[in-house]
């Protein structure tokens, strides 16, 4: 079976997160492994998932600098490369400098040439190295930077030969060199400076994306996002609507403008205006970190400040959704069945024996009912309206308990066409829109006011509770649901009807 490698995956044993890529075929010899593997640190699954991006272009990079075959190094690229040398070794030891780095005598003989150091010149990386290389000479210390040098070349994909890598090595210790010098103004008290900003090392991988000229709109960034993805039109509705939204906040429609601070700061004042924080994940920062992650893999943009942002979504006890419990369900099936609205009467019935959607069933036609092979079943089928996902078109028999109450007979009744023709489609033409208004509101009126319920996705909990609960077979569950295979096993073979109908009636009528 292949491995799953479109999220972070996390270690069993340690908790920590990785990346796993497969390697292609033809750069397997070079890259030794068929599986690529990358410690992304971290055992929060939501720094996870901000770092994810940023290392599989690393991968990729790497992937691409191998495939260009061998090279040779010019002094100027071995700098670029050994360059973030040079800021470690100062963020080591900035704090306390002498302290960490050297001898009382240092000074007095730091710049004397007493001895010849590495390739011919002054040993300033011998003297100032950490006190484990203080007097051990050229060759430790020329050992310590080929292993930094090699470290590097296997990091990046090169391919080397002895003089590349031992350039590379020089470019090492020069790098050590500069941070030293500039750590021995840090003891004297110039603090000032501050690490360069540095571009990472291009190799021979592509050359990086032009900053842009012009503005980039956020509405351009949302129309072509939505001409190659194709979403339902409620979510370019719901997406538009966040763009202007932080579009306001900022005074400004421009991509090109964003900034990783500027959305730390919208995403502060959605914190004070007190929206919960899995609604600022998903309903906010998700649409704008993919919009401008379409503008930037379009080439519209640079870069993608969104892409770390993030906010912690942890729910406190007491605060999950829960299932309707039996009295709840008994009460609402009930108060149901001496409804003269069709959608009250119905809706909820038939969302309590097959676990549906409450927007699959408003949108349900008379021609969606049939008889397949004996068995009385209802279609959800695309072309009624759009559904959540490929599993969400399926065939699903009726329960007894359906047919009992009548609901053939309301279908043959309607002759044709939507099966709850009165309740009318929103403006994105989904009857379930209003049908979720006018549910919920119906089902708090009855006294079940716990926010913990909702008043119609309860149904989709509670059948599944009970599908566990009455020994359903748990991958025909998830085909009368609509929800994905748990195993690439279960997506094999048929589902059905006649089994699908043995395992639902497993369910008693009533609650």
């Amino acid at each position: 079976m292949p491995l799953p490698m479109a999220r972070p995956w996390k270690h069993p044993d340690s908790g920590i997160y990785y990346v796993r890529k497969a390697v292609p075929a033809q750069l397997q010899p070079l890259v030794g492994r068929a599986i690529e593997k990358l410690s992304l640190r971290t055992k929060d699954p939501e720094v996870a998932r901000a770092r994810f991006a940023d290392a599989i272009r690393e991968i990729e990079a790497r992937w691409a600098t191998l495939a260009s075959g061998p090279q040779e190094l010019s002094e100027r690229e071995a700098h670029e490369l050994a360059a973030p040398a040079h800021d470690r070794w100062i963020a080591l030891h900035r704090d306390n400098p002498s302290q960490n780095l050297w001898r009382t005598d240092l000074f007095a003989r730091l710049w004397q040439p007493r001895r010849v150091g590495l390739w011919g010149h002054p040993d300033v990386v011998h003297q100032v190295l950490h006190g484990a290389y203080a007097d051990r000479g050229e060759d430790d210390m020329e050992a310590w930077c080929l292993k930094q040098a090699d470290f590097l070349i296997a990091k990046k994909g090169l391919q080397l030969d002895a003089d590349g890598r031992r350039t590379l090595a020089q470019a090492v210790s020069a790098a050590i060199q500069r941070a030293s010098l500039a750590l021995e103004r840090h003891t004297l008290g110039d603090v000032a400076e501050t690490l360069p900003e540095r571009a990472p090392f291009a190799g021979r991988a592509p050359a990086p994306r032009p900053a842009p000229t012009a503005k980039v709109l956020f509405d351009d960034l949302v129309k072509g996002w939505a001409a190659e993805r194709k979403p339902v039109e409620k979510t370019v509705y719901d997406w538009t609507r966040v763009m202007q939204q932080l579009a306001a906040f900022l005074g400004d429609d421009d991509a090109t403008r964003v900034t990783a601070d500027k959305l730390v700061a919208w995403k502060d004042s959605l914190v004070a205006s007190g929206l919960s924080a899995k609604t600022i994940r998903e309903s906010r920062l998700a649409p704008v970190r993919a919009v401008l992650r379409w503008g930037v893999d379009n080439r519209r943009l640079p870069e993608n400040p969104a892409e770390r942002i993030t906010i912690s979504v942890k729910q406190k006890p007491g605060q999950g959704k829960r299932g309707f419990k039996d009295a709840e369900a008994a009460q609402i099936l009930a108060a149901a069945a001496g409804e003269r609205d069709p959608v009250k009467r119905w809706v909820p019935l038939v969302c309590a024996y097959s676990g549906a959607r409450l927007s699959e069933v408003c949108q349900l036609r008379v021609e969606d009912f049939s008889e397949v092979d004996g068995v009385a079943v209802m279609r959800f089928d695309a072309e009624a309206g759009s559904l959540k996902n490929v599993g969400s078109e399926r065939t699903v028999p009726l329960h007894s308990a359906l047919i009992a109450a009548g609901l053939l007979n309301y279908v043959r009744g309607r002759g044709g066409g939507p099966l709850f023709p009165d309740l009318p489609p929103d403006k994105f033409g989904k009857r379930g829109g209003n049908g979720t208004k006018i549910l919920g509101r119906w089902v708090r009126s009855l006294g079940l006011t716990d926010t913990r319920l909702a008043p119609n996705h309860s149904w989709r909990h509670r059948f599944k509770t009970l599908a566990r609960n009455h020994g359903l077979a748990g991958d025909v569950t998830d085909a009368i649901t609509g929800h994905a295979h748990r195993s690439v096993g279960d997506q094999y073979g048929e589902y059905d009807v006649r089994a699908m109908k043995r395992e639902l009636e497993k369910i008693p009528s009533g609650p």
